[in-house]
C-alpha cells in the first residue's frame, strides 16, 4: 500500500538554498536522543514504538469490550479532556457520517464527548438528552481528579445507575486510568468496572493509540486493527535509520524549524479541504502547542477548514502579516462520488461544471488557493493522504507524533511536559476555596480587591 506523502518544495523555496538539508545533523541527533532516551522528558517516550508493540490479542480484548458496549448501549459517552478525548474524536469524526446525529445509525451507538468543559448548559442538556436512553460511559482520566472530567463522570455515573440499576451500570461503565493509583482507579476497583491502563510513559496528547483512543474508536464501529497497522507502517517509514531525504517526519521537523528560526514564521496553520478533518486539526493543535510552547519559544498552531474559512480568514492569510506558513492536508480520493447536474436555465452560470465530480472542483479550489497563498508569501507544506480510512489516519497520527518529538528536541524544549497548564488550575482551586489552597485563595482575593 502507498504511504501518506510529504512535499516541502513550496516551503523550502522561502529559505536559503540548502537550509532544510542543513538541519539534517540536528534532526538526526534529535531522533537519536528519542531512541536512546537521552532527551528531556525521557520518561514519557512510551509512544515512540507503541504501534509495533501492540499485539493482536490486546486489540481483541479492546474489541470485545467495545462489542459489549455496542450491544448494550444506544449512546456511549466518552468522558475526558485534552489528549483524553481529542484523538478519539478526530478519528471518529474523520471516518463517520457527517450527519450521523441526524440520520440515526442502527448499527452503531451514538458517540458523545463530555468532560471537556464546565459548561452548565452543556451538561444539563446532555443529561436531559440521555434521559430514557440506554447509555454507557468510558471514563478516561489518569488521576480521576481532573475537574472537568471528574465533575462530568460524577453526574453520568449517578444517572446511569438510576436509569439502569447499579448492576447493569457496571457492565456499561469502563475506566481507562492509572494501573494502581488515583481516584479513578480506586472507583473502578471498588465498583468492579472493566478497566484499561493508561501507560505511565505515555502522555495524554500522545495517547490516541492506547485504549484512550482505541476503545472509543472501536465502539464507533471502526477498524482499530487497520488504524494500528497504518501507524506501524509509518513507524517503519520514519525510523531512525531511514535516510533524511526519505524520512517524512525528519523533513517536516526540519522545514518547520527552519521557517521558524530563519524566516520569522511564528504561526503554522493546519489546513484541510475535507471538513471531516476538522477535529484532526484540533488534535494536532494540542499535540504541537502543548509540546513546543514553552521557555518563551514555539510555533503557534492554528487551523482553518477550507474552502469555508477562505470566506472569513482568507483575506488575512493572503495579505496580512507575513509570519505564517501553511501545512495542507489533501485527500487524494474521496469515499463517495457526486456529480454536478446540468440546469436548463443556468441562472447561476455553473453549467460549465456539469458532469464534473464535486471533488474535482474542490481540488481546483485547493490548487488555486495554494498558488495564491504562495504568491502572497505564505510557505506551503503539503501532506497527501491517498484515502480517508483507518489505515491512513493511523499513518497520519504517528507521522505527527514522531514529527513533534523530533521538532521539539530540535527547538530545544522538553516536548513531553506541560508546566504552564497548572497555572490556571491553581488559581481556580484557590478561588473555589479548595482545601489546601487557603494561602493562594487569600492572596488572589486580595489582588482582585485591589484591582476592582
Amino acid at each position: 500500500m502507498k504511504n501518506i506523502s510529504l512535499d516541502i518544495t513550496k516551503a523550502a523555496q522561502f529559505l536559503n538554498t540548502g537550509a532544510v538539508k542543513a538541519y539534517e545533523p540536528q534532526v538526526k541527533a534529535a531522533q537519536e536522543a528519542l531512541e536512546n532516551g537521552t532527551c528531556p522528558g525521557n520518561d514519557f517516550l512510551g509512544w515512540l514504538h507503541l504501534p509495533s508493540s501492540i499485539t493482536p490479542s490486546f486489540l481483541d480484548e479492546l474489541q470485545a469490550c467495545a462489542d459489549v458496549l455496542r450491544a448494550n448501549c444506544e449512546v456511549v459517552v466518552v468522558a475526558g479532556i485534552g489528549g483524553s478525548y481529542l484523538g478519539a474524536r478526530a478519528v471518529i469524526e474523520a471516518l463517520g457520517n457527517s450527519f450521523a446525529w441526524l440520520v440515526g445509525d442502527r448499527k452503531n451507538p451514538t458517540i458523545l464527548f463530555a468532560g471537556n468543559n464546565i459548561g452548565e448548559d452543556y451538561l444539563a442538556e446532555l443529561t436531559e438528552y440521555l434521559e430514557n436512553k440506554k447509555f454507557g460511559v468510558i471514563n478516561i482520566s489518569k488521576s480521576g481528579t481532573t475537574t472537568e472530567t471528574a465533575l462530568t463522570f460524577r453526574l453520568l455515573k449517578k444517572q446511569c445507575e438510576t436509569q439502569r440499576g447499579k448492576e447493569e451500570a457496571k457492565k456499561v461503565i469502563v475506566a481507562i486510568t492509572d494501573a494502581k493509583k488515583g481516584a479513578a482507579r480506586t472507583c473502578a476497583d471498588k465498583e468492579g468496572y472493566k478497566s484499561f491502563i493508561i501507560p505511565d510513559n505515555v502522555g495524554g496528547r500522545f495517547s490516541v493509540l492506547t485504549p484512550v483512543g482505541l476503545l472509543p474508536i472501536a465502539c464507533a464501529g471502526f477498524d482499530i486493527k487497520q488504524l494500528v497497522s497504518g501507524a506501524q507502517d509509518m513507524e517503519k517509514a520514519c525510523g531512525k535509520d531511514v535516510p533524511f531525504d526519505e524520512n517524512p517526519a525528519a523533513q517536516y521537523a526540519a522545514v518547520r524549524n527552519a521557517l521558524y528560526a530563519q524566516a520569522g514564521k511564528k504561526i503554522e496553520i493546519m489546513v484541510n479541504y475535507q471538513p471531516k478533518l476538522h477535529f484532526m486539526s484540533e488534535w494536532w493543535k494540542q499535540l504541537y502547542g502543548e509540546s513546543e510552547g514553552k521557555d518563551k519559544k514555539g510555533i503557534f498552531p492554528a487551523s482553518c477548514d477550507f474552502t469555508t474559512d477562505l470566506h472569513s480568514m482568507g483575506q488575512w492569510i493572503q495579505d496580512g502579516e507575513r509570519t505564517i506558513f501553511e501545512t495542507v492536508i489533501t485527500v487524494e480520493e474521496p469515499n463517495r462520488k457526486l456529480l454536478f447536474p446540468e440546469d436548463g436555465e443556468n441562472l447561476d452560470g455553473l453549467n460549465f461544471l456539469a458532469g464534473k465530480r464535486v471533488d474535482e472542483v474542490n481540488k481546483m479550489a485547493e490548487l488555486g488557493t495554494r498558488l495564491a497563498h504562495i504568491d502572497g508569501g505564505v510557505p506551503n507544506i503539503l501532506i497527501a493522504m491517498p484515502k480517508l480510512n483507518e489505515y491512513y489516519i493511523g499513518q497520519l497520527i504517528y507521522f505527527f507524533e514522531i514529527g513533534c518529538g523530533i521538532s521539539g528536541n530540535v527547538l530545544g524544549v522538553n516536548p513531553f511536559n506541560q508546566p504552564g497548564v497548572e497555572a490556571y488550575k491553581k488559581n481556580m482551586f484557590a478561588l473555589l476555596d479548595k482545601p489546601g489552597y487557603e494561602a493562594d485563595s487569600k492572596a488572589i482575593k486580595e489582588r482582585l480587591a485591589q484591582e476592582a
